[in-house]
């Protein structure tokens, strides 16, 4: 059939000429030929010849000092330059507007709202609610920049005004799912971020997200804080989750035992801070009355937690 035969074929050779590791000379010939007509034998070839000849080698470059002053050695993180004026709410509401009528894939709207980000950390909180309550429309096609923008920002003022979002239900859920997992993100994060997330904790309709999310933030924060566990905040979310423990993880149906394996997946995140809860860990495990899945994660959520908790009395005699 008409399908099996070859239509295209080409052909390229190159014949190169090196001397003491320099190209000297290269040259190439290549063939294409083209079948129209196969059963015809109608076809259509070119060839097309092309030399490259080395003419010149320079002995030595030279180069000015100066060219290299405003060089210097940096890691490839994304880099911007710090904008040394003060920015005000009234500027960043105009960004947003501006952000709305742009084209949404052009470079200028990557550009808007990169700038977006980067001004946002300018902002008091007082200045993000003002701006929250200007900016909050909808775009054409549902979006919100400033919803995207914030979880990027990652100061204590935009996790404190993602708090107010969510515990208002201003958001939707699924944006509330993206502003959870991001709190895992964000580089340096500060005891106010703990202290303004650890009351969703105690809500009924605490999420999956929720609970990993902001362990994951109290986990960071105690990589970067040796005595972390004094941190009034990170206590307040350790008190929470040991709550939900009780004693030793006894449930009373398989809804509570669902929510029991997320709670102890949550202190496994935790991490450093998880130290105090080590003996209700250590019951939870022991216990050969609970459920093995209760019983594995109770083993699981001692992962981070330092070694000299793990004294011999407290460690899980599983079996």
């Amino acid at each position: 059939s008409q399908s099996e035969q070859q239509i295209l074929s080409s052909q390229l050779e190159c014949v190169q000429s090196i001397k003491d590791g320099v190209l000297e000379e290269a040259k190439c010939t290549e063939s294409d030929r083209v079948t129209l007509l196969p059963h015809q034998g109608s076809r259509a070839e070119t060839q097309t010849q092309s030399s490259l000849k080395l003419l010149q080698v320079e002995t030595e470059t030279l180069y000015s000092k100066g060219d290299s002053e405003d060089l210097y050695v940096t890691n490839i993180l994304y880099e911007r330059e710090v904008t040394k004026r003060e920015v005000t709410g009234g500027e960043v509401t105009e960004l947003v507007w501006k952000l709305c009528l742009a084209h949404s894939a052009s470079y200028e709207t990557a550009d808007l709202f990169m700038t977006l980000v980067f001004e946002l950390r300018h902002l008091s909180l007082e200045a993000l609610r003002a701006l929250w309550q200007r900016s909050s429309f909808k775009c054409r096609d549902n979006w919100q920049p400033l919803i995207d923008a914030l979880p990027s920002c990652a100061t204590e003022a935009c996790v404190v005004l993602m708090k107010d979002l969510i515990a208002s239900g201003e958001v939707e859920e699924d944006k509330v799912e993206y502003f959870f997992w991001s709190f895992a993100f964000i580089p340096n994060p500060t005891s106010g971020m703990i202290e303004s997330l650890a009351p969703l904790l105690k809500s009924a309709r605490a999420s999956q997200s929720c609970f990993l999310g902001v362990t994951a933030l109290v986990h960071r924060f105690c990589s970067a804080h040796s005595s972390c566990d004094g941190v009034p905040a990170v206590q307040s979310v350790m008190r929470t989750l040991g709550k939900f423990l009780g004693g030793n993880c006894t449930g009373q149906d398989s809804e509570h035992l669902s929510k029991m394996q997320l709670v102890l997946k949550a202190i496994g995140n935790a991490g450093l801070a998880a130290a105090s809860l080590a003996p209700a860990l250590s019951s939870c495990a022991s216990l050969k009355s609970h459920p093995v899945a209760i019983r594995l994660a109770a083993v699981q959520a001692f992962r981070r937690v330092p070694c000299s908790a793990r004294v011999s009395d407290l460690l899980p005699q599983v079996s």
